[in-house]
């Protein structure tokens, strides 16, 4: 073969090349912290990635910052939606255009430790069976100084059970098996908007096992516009539709302190404020 042929070939092995990880990231207005976002994930010592970041029809200079990078980085896949979808419909845009193995989920206002990607590549090598795997949170107040640190439960059977009484999962922690997450018929279900997430994990976990690593994966921002506070009521309410959806239809048993315990937290949801539910539910991570 001819020095020019094989000059051709390598450019369209180049090409046609898929990274093992795709991070996919949304973001809305988020040019305050965007930056430290992104560069967390560029920084990663693991580094077969692409990196999958949507702006959600933002009014700022989201886009325009995204753009940037991209320009720097070729890593980066900028996508833009041409009006504001919201969360579900904006995450299941970036799985479809996705590539890797895996993928790996981040959040616009928060900042990954440089081995995350490598640490759960790692492990989801050698443990096959895992379709969710996450990690622990040092929450940080709005510039990222320290609060606390919020630990998960780590194995499958405990996670389960865990699953009933909280989101057992960090959702920008998380790194999915693709090729369990493309079987599903949906992704994210924008009916359960502000807890889409957790039906998701029900989910696949039919199919597979659950894992979160005892190492701490990244800085988890907190601030009084976040979810948690703004739609606390809302929230609360779809968590524990999703819980009865997870019953009733997806076939999970549900542990009998759980189940008594449902009423008590729905009436918790709906007459407590926001700051003595977080309070109260951060004990419950911590003790129960």
């Amino acid at each position: 073969i001819d020095p020019c042929t094989l000059f051709l070939i390598g450019l369209l092995e180049m090409s046609s090349k898929t990274s093992l990880v795709s991070v996919v990231m949304p973001a809305y207005n988020a040019e305050k912290y965007i930056s430290e976002a992104i560069e967390s994930i560029l920084n990663q010592t693991f580094k077969d990635f692409e990196f999958i970041i949507i702006d959600d029809g933002s009014t700022d200079r989201t886009w325009e910052i995204i753009q940037e990078y991209a320009k720097k980085d070729e890593r980066i896949v900028p996508l833009r939606n041409d009006k504001n979808l919201k969360i579900c419909m904006t995450l299941n845009k970036g799985i479809e255009a996705s590539k890797g193995k895996y993928i790996a989920r981040m959040d616009s206002d928060d900042w990954s430790y440089p081995n995350r990607l490598e640490k759960q590549v790692n492990f989801l090598e050698k443990n096959t069976d895992i379709v969710v795997c996450g990690g622990c949170l040092e929450v940080s107040d709005e510039n990222l100084n320290l609060l606390y640190i919020r630990r998960y439960p780590t194995v499958d059977k405990i996670i389960r059970r865990k699953m009933f009484m909280y989101n057992a999962f960090a959702h920008p922690s998380v790194m999915f098996r693709g090729s369990s997450l493309r079987e599903e018929e949906y992704y994210y279900d924008p009916d359960f908007y502000d807890a889409e997430d957790y039906d998701l994990y029900f989910r696949l976990g039919k199919n597979g096992s659950f894992a979160n690593l005892e190492d701490i994966l990244l800085k988890y921002r907190v601030s009084s516009t976040s979810i948690s506070y703004k739609r606390h009521t809302h929230q609360g309410l779809i968590t524990l539709k999703v819980r009865s959806k997870a019953v009733f239809q997806y076939g999970y048993r549900i542990p009998f302190l759980s189940l008594l315990l449902q009423p008590f937290e729905l009436i918790i949801v709906l007459l407590l404020p926001a700051s003595v539910k977080y309070k109260l539910f951060s004990f419950m991570r911590k003790y129960v």
